[in-house]
């Protein structure tokens, strides 16, 4: 398996939670006992142009079309609610598939070839609440940075496809904003307590099976996330504002690494616009995935943003988007085979029409920048992308 190809599979299966949850056709519903179910396929038609310079200062240029997955993979979801007297249980689970699986790969190994379509599990948990709040247990996607990337007005869209990472030619997903504006909160198992609404707020606290950093690391104790959720509405408008954490500590070869993190946001809605800014700040992890990075006493530090516009006007919504992640240090650039501190930025624009409840017709352009400064690595990509998503 490719280097580039690892890369792309770490967003082959993004969080489609918040939006299934309104979309869900209910099946079953008797006796406090239901069983609905969700799903979604996208599929775009893109073209990206490519101008870049290599780590030996070496120029040159790509162009390629493709049909294939936008930002979100296709996926199908099941969920199960039963109500106890003053208590719910509940289970979620979603298969997630990539329709960007054929031989497309420009250094692709025969075993990355075929249609395998990467089917891939990333939610299977159960809940159990009540009037005291909520505990979740199995699997499930992280906290740290979630609502960053839930909030994203290109989530349904395509976003940036760096040929940094090789998702020009990459059998998987585009990136949206992931790695310029926020990082991917990556599924992990889990136990995550959530309060009742408080006058607006909701927090949630989790502990997490632990990100190995190493081969033989070690973590004598587990990940730990949470986040601070705050709503509240006003005439024809609503605020939302968050803040996320994580925190953990490893060891390796008697060499102490810790790794932390905070995301926060806000967005205001208010007579058909929305206003969305968000950003993040970390030590220790990289600016992809959000997953550990060791790189012995010197420590990763990554921070972002991202700032985005939208209108929606009936059926019509128009979105302008400016997301950039600055990384020193980075494990990131050093697992692609490039050492020193990096710069993403994409600038994007999109326009999204409705064009029958559960089908969206969509139109994009994204242009991504990269400056690798201390190994000469310089991209400049634009891609234009024409897709469909279709929902229930």
């Amino acid at each position: 398996m490719t280097k580039r190809f690892k890369i792309s599979l770490i967003t082959a299966t993004l969080a489609m939670a918040a939006f299934n949850a309104s979309a869900a056709v209910e099946i079953y519903n008797n006796d406090g006992m239901t069983f609905s179910t969700d799903g979604l396929v996208n599929v775009f038609y893109s073209n990206s142009s490519v101008d870049e310079t290599d780590a030996a200062g070496v120029e040159s240029d790509h162009s390629q079309s493709r049909v294939r997955t936008g930002f979100l993979p296709s996926n199908i979801g099941f969920n199960f609610g039963k109500q106890l007297d003053d208590m719910k249980i509940s289970m979620r689970s979603s298969f997630w598939v990539s329709l960007s699986d054929s031989d497309n790969s420009r250094d692709a190994s025969p075993a990355d070839l075929g249609t395998g379509s990467l089917i891939d599990v990333r939610q299977f948990y159960a809940t159990v609440s009540g009037g005291w709040g909520e505990v979740l247990l199995g699997k499930d996607f992280g906290l740290y940075n979630r609502a960053n990337i839930l909030g994203d007005e290109l989530l349904l869209g395509f976003g940036q496809t760096s040929e940094f990472f090789g998702l020009v030619d990459g059998g998987n997903v585009s990136f949206g904003n992931i790695a310029t504006g926020y990082t991917y909160p990556f599924p992990k198992a889990q136990i995550t307590y959530r309060t009742p609404d408080m006058n607006g707020f909701k927090l949630a606290i989790a502990v997490m099976d632990p990100n190995k950093v190493a081969a033989n690391s070690n973590e004598d104790l587990p990940r730990f996330e949470a986040e601070l959720m705050y709503n509240t509405s006003f005439d024809n408008g609503s605020v939302k504002a968050w803040v996320s954490g994580v925190t953990q500590s490893s060891e390796v070869n008697d060499v102490d690494q810790d790794q932390s993190g905070v995301g926060y946001g806000v967005n205001v809605k208010f007579s058909g616009l929305s206003l969305t800014a968000s950003g993040y700040s970390s030590e220790g992890l990289g600016h992809v995935a959000g997953l550990d990075q060791f790189v012995g006493p010197d420590s990763i530090e990554s921070e972002g943003y991202l700032v985005q516009a939208a209108y929606t006007l009936n059926d019509n919504r128009f979105v302008l988007t400016y997301g950039e992640s600055e990384t020193k240090n980075s494990g990131n650039v050093e697992a692609v085979g490039i050492v020193g501190d990096a710069v993403h930025s994409n600038t994007g624009f999109a326009y999204f029409r409705t064009v029958r409840p559960g089908l969206t017709a969509v139109v994009e352009y994204n242009n991504t920048e990269v400056d690798a400064s201390n190994s000469l690595v310089a991209e400049d990509n634009n891609t234009i992308s024409i897709g469909a998503v279709v929902t229930f």
